[in-house]
């Protein structure tokens, strides 16, 4: 169940979310402080990607 939720979700609009993560995730890479932001960024594009089955921890 979880791949299919995954797979409708890519097609009705996850793709774009992650993409635009990806790109915000990109932009922040530039300068040395943006740097950690940058790589929360491509964590969360992953998770806009294959949302159905991730699991978030509370540190």
């Amino acid at each position: 169940m979880r791949v299919l939720g995954n797979i409708l979700w890519i097609i009705l609009g996850g793709l774009a979310i992650a993409i635009g993560w990806a790109l915000v995730g990109l932009i922040l890479c530039i300068s040395i402080i943006g740097i950690p932001l940058g790589i929360q960024a491509f964590k969360m594009a992953k998770l806009a990607l294959w949302p159905f089955g991730a699991e978030i921890v509370n540190l």
